[in-house]
């Protein structure tokens, strides 16, 4: 296995033309790139420009097309529900239809920004892949923001619609989300046409509350995601071009301003299958549970894309490490589900270690399916790596990477090595 890593590095430095041309391989494109790298604007480069391609196709259709639309996409786990829905790869893909249709239906087309203001549900899921259908660039803001913070994203990319939710839940209490909005609207200094609302029961104000109440003198349209579901006609996709934006997700970097960071289409899927193959060895038939937030690019990378695009199972979790209802829940999620690989940072093992300092709640459930778990997000410290590695007894593989980057620039290969 040696051997197959220093054959991929040596061709990866030597030739990398050649090594990611035959990556994107991988991937189901509309238009195959004859070319790999556009170097012309360097130090702006240009991946597959001459390829075109659907992300959303290559995260479901092109599994349900193989034979596998029966086979689980998503597993939605609510700590704070007490509850656990699940999706085959056919039902997701009638659902990321469907709302892509209302989206369609509202006059969203290619090139148009969507905000997307949700909590761990999979309208959230569905939301983003629903946008990369229509070519539609997604800007996911996390459901704990302010207004203030929401708002300065609105103004930065301009969305034509917002999707949100009735609210998010937490251990202590619930956040109400349609306050924020209106809000956020309020402050914002661009104009948005319509905001639609994913219900969820026990929260206080209704899409009906802001209807018919102008925001800066702005008609805007509160609409709720099931009437508009209902009323859908299932959309296509559409084929973009490789480097066709398909999100922005902002980061804070030094100044404390959010800079918004605009991830390309063909690039960003390449190497998230890549990834997948090389670095984390998930394949169809395993599952993988990152437990972080969609407002994230771990999120965006390794909830949503990467582990559909390979055909895998993902686990949507709604909850905290520890708290819901203690710290072994993440030994539940991975017995109750089978999960093969997990991903999470190290605060939340820290956490967990803090509340059960021998692990003995994690180990209390069977852990047998797990076979790696990886750490990122900020410094793995050896107290930490030790804990997780003395009691899982799997490989903890650390990786390093930032929103800038959308995939790990340093990582052991588990899937080479």
């Amino acid at each position: 296995m040696a051997q197959e890593y220093r054959r991929a590095f040596a061709q990866a430095t030597n030739d990398p033309a050649a090594f990611w041309m035959q990556a994107a391989q991988d991937l189901q494109w509309d238009v195959v790139p004859q070319t790999a790298i556009d170097d012309s604007r360097k130090p702006l480069y240009s991946w597959f420009p001459d390829g075109k391609l659907n992300l959303s196709v290559n995260a479901l259709d092109r599994h349900v097309a193989a034979g596998r639309g029966e086979s689980t996409a998503l597993i939605y786990d609510s700590a704070m529900l007490g509850s656990v829905e699940s999706y085959t790869y056919a039902q997701l893909l009638s659902e990321v239809e469907t709302f892509a249709g209302v989206l369609a239906g509202r006059g969203v087309t290619t090139g148009d920004r969507v905000l997307i203001y949700l909590p761990m549900i999979p309208q959230a899921v569905i939301a983003m892949l629903a946008c990369a259908r229509l070519g539609a660039v997604h800007s996911v803001v996390f459901g704990g923001f302010a207004p203030k913070e929401l708002a300065a994203r609105i103004t930065d990319c301009a969305p034509v619609a917002v999707v949100t939710a009735s609210g998010g839940i937490e251990p202590s209490r619930r956040i109400e989300y349609l306050p924020a909005v209106a809000e956020a609207l309020s402050v914002a200094e661009l104009a948005v046409k319509d905001v639609i609302v994913a219900r969820r029961d026990g929260f206080e104000h209704e899409v009906s509350e802001y209807r018919n109440q102008p925001i800066n003198g702005q008609e805007i349209n509160w609409l709720d995601w099931e009437e508009q579901a209902r009323q859908a006609t299932p959309a296509d996709a559409i084929s973009v071009p490789s480097t066709h934006p398909l999100y922005v997700l902002y980061t804070s970097g030094t100044t404390g301003a959010p800079k918004g960071v605009v991830r390309d289409t063909g690039g960003y899927g390449t190497a998230l299958q890549y990834s997948m193959n090389a670095i984390y060895d998930v394949h169809p038939g395993d599952t993988m549970f990152t437990a972080s937030d969609v407002g994230w690019v771990v999120g965006h990378s390794y909830i949503v894309y990467a582990p559909l695009i390979a055909g895998a199972t993902t686990v949507l979790y709604e909850g905290k490490p520890v708290g819901t209802p203690d710290a072994g829940v993440f030994g539940r999620i991975i017995e109750d589900h089978k999960v093969t690989t997990m991903f999470t940072a190290p605060t939340a093992l820290r956490a967990v270690r803090k509340a059960d300092p021998q692990g003995a709640m994690i180990a209390s459930h069977d852990l047998g399916s797990l076979r790696a778990l990886f750490v990122a997000g900020e410094r793995l410290d050896p107290d930490t790596f030790h804990f997780a590695s003395d009691l899982l007894q799997i490989p903890v593989v650390d990786n390093w990477w930032q929103t800038e980057t959308g995939w790990p620039i340093a990582s052991n290969p588990l899937g080479l090595e």
